[in-house]
């Protein structure tokens, strides 16, 4: 009973966290442009990818270290995945220069959406948290990486991450 209650309270707090960030940036200006909704999610974003470094430090405190790029990306679609959303990427993709490819068939902050094609439009509104939690963890594991969503029919979504060479 205890693990349905935090799942709801982290459902209600992003979502109140989205509205709260599109509900500031439209009070200064009226209507948002493609400009203010950019800096929605670059706000989300930036949310995320400091939980993203706090929770990845915490999981790796006593772990060995990584032996490769792969296996950190194993960890992330496992355990980090398991931990905040309670349930594995379905699916993990790569083409073995840097590009990966994280499946998940039932994306939990999507599923509270109507799986209706009317929601697509305000679906990357919910992902921007979700990519700077993994460009944060990923970035704390010295990587640094490029993480975007796409959706296609809901509540799947794909996050695609690109690891940047230095």
């Amino acid at each position: 009973m205890k693990d349905m209650a935090d799942e709801v309270l982290f459902d209600f707090l992003h979502m109140e966290m989205v509205s709260h960030v599109y509900k500031e940036q439209q009070s200064s200006k009226g209507e948002l442009d493609s400009k203010d909704r950019a800096v929605c999610v670059s706000i989300l974003e930036g949310m995320g990818f400091r939980v993203g470094q706090g929770l990845i430090e915490r999981m790796t405190r006593d772990s060995p270290s990584f032996k490769d790029e792969l296996d950190m990306m194993k960890f992330i679609c496992k355990d980090f995945w398991t931990q905040v959303f309670r349930k594995q990427i379905d699916n993990l993709r790569t083409n073995h220069q840097g590009t990966y490819v994280l499946q998940d068939n039932k994306f939990a902050l999507l599923a509270q959406l109507s799986s209706g094609k009317q929601y697509l439009e305000d679906a990357p509104k919910y992902l921007a948290y979700s990519c700077g939690l993994v460009r944060g963890a990923l970035s704390n594991l010295g990587l640094e990486s490029v993480v975007t969503a796409e959706v296609s029919l809901m509540p799947s979504c794909k996050f695609q991450v690109v690891i940047q060479k230095l």
